[in-house]
């Protein structure tokens, strides 16, 4: 690992900004933030899903401050969740003759063709904290164990229904991120990894029944989706039984959960809210956990993401090692792409100071 920490100590520390970056309005089919600045080494492609979601404008910011500060030019670019304006933004850094691209996709398996034409132009392809499928043009992937940040969830369930101890049985529901997001399904996996033994013993009952990850799935993450199907959830199995918990991927969702929990009189002191998980510590997840509502987040330090991708970047384009530590998880469908995982960390009540706060990723002020 000491190629990679030498590698990413050279690229300094950024502070993301946290809730100062809060989500730019999504609508606009091509931003182009932070284009131009650096040196005169290139420009490299940054392609972002969105920024209807903080931590995607947080990503691209971080890249596009260490990219500059290493003397290239970025051209970085947001999709805003449709496939076709990601397609045509990869297509138009292609033509502009970016020296490399850092990709996070929206659909992870929509890029074959263009990486194909990456591939012809010789531009290397760096896959984002999501894996892109189907294409043998995957150069590296840097990204989260995200395995474990679904074992952080479920054992964050686990630990505060106190089912080891032989505590229930609880009422529980299931969410799952976007179906085609690679990453969905490794959180879904990981959480029920550690759930599914309480699901087949009684202790955890799903009273709807839906346990698959196709039957749980949230199209693109969205929050709006999830609140519906909580509403539907509600009105169906719960008008005389409550929900003890709810297995949540990710904070958006989580927000949208916890609109419909509220909506029918969860949240006063009779009927208390469920624990709830999430994933992004995003600034309005971190202010419900502070405030009693959402349980639950895992911290993944966008940061310390940005710092791999741009040495992975950097080293590719300079003939040097690149340091990854998984070569055998992340099958493609036409390749084992070689990674770089970080630590996620699961964060509540308990302990956000000291790491959200005293790790410099937000203040106290952002979070009043």
């Amino acid at each position: 690992m000491l190629i990679l920490a030498l590698s990413l100590a050279a690229c300094g520390k950024t502070n993301n900004g946290g809730g100062g970056n809060a989500a730019a309005p999504s609508g606009s089919a091509s931003a182009d933030n932070g284009s131009g600045g650096g040196g005169d080494k290139g420009t490299i492609g940054i392609a972002m899903p969105t920024k209807s979601s903080e931590r995607w404008v947080n990503d691209g910011n971080n890249m596009v401050k260490q990219f500059q500060a290493l003397g290239y030019k970025t051209d970085l670019q947001y999709g805003e969740d449709v496939i076709e304006n990601q397609v045509s933004q990869i297509e138009n850094m292609i033509t502009k003759g970016v020296k490399l691209l850092v990709v996070a996709s929206i659909d992870g398996e929509s890029l074959t063709d263009v990486l194909q034409k990456a591939h012809d132009a010789g531009i290397p392809v760096i896959a984002y904290d999501r894996l892109i499928k189907k294409s043998e043009y995957v150069d590296y992937y840097a990204t989260f164990d995200n395995f474990k940040v679904g074992v952080l969830q479920g054992s964050y369930i686990e630990e505060k229904l106190g089912l080891k101890d032989g505590k229930g049985p609880f009422n529980i529901e299931l969410f799952a991120g976007s179906p085609d997001d690679n990453n969905a399904t490794f959180f879904f996996n990981g959480a029920m990894s550690v759930l599914q033994p309480y699901i087949d013993s009684g202790k955890l009952v799903v009273r709807s029944g839906q346990t698959k990850f196709d039957q749980v799935a949230t199209l693109r993450w969205d929050g709006g989706v999830a609140q519906s199907r909580m509403d539907n959830l509600l009105s169906a199995k719960y008008t005389t039984e409550r929900v003890d918990a709810v297995l949540s991927p990710y904070d958006g969702i989580s927000i949208g959960i916890l609109s419909s929990l509220k909506g029918v009189g969860y949240g006063s002191s009779d009927k208390p809210l469920p624990i709830i998980t999430g994933q992004d510590a995003e600034l309005a997840s971190v202010k419900s956990i502070i405030a009693g509502e959402q349980t639950q987040t895992v911290y993944k330090d966008t940061r310390e993401l940005a710092k791999v991708a741009v040495s992975m970047a950097d080293n590719m384009l300079n003939g040097k090692p690149v340091e990854t530590n998984d070569t055998k998880t992340y099958d493609n469908g036409v390749k084992v792409v070689p990674a770089y995982l970080l630590t996620p960390v699961s964060v509540d009540k308990s302990n956000y100071k000291e790491v959200l706060v005293d790790g410099g990723y937000y203040t106290e002020d952002q979070l009043k």
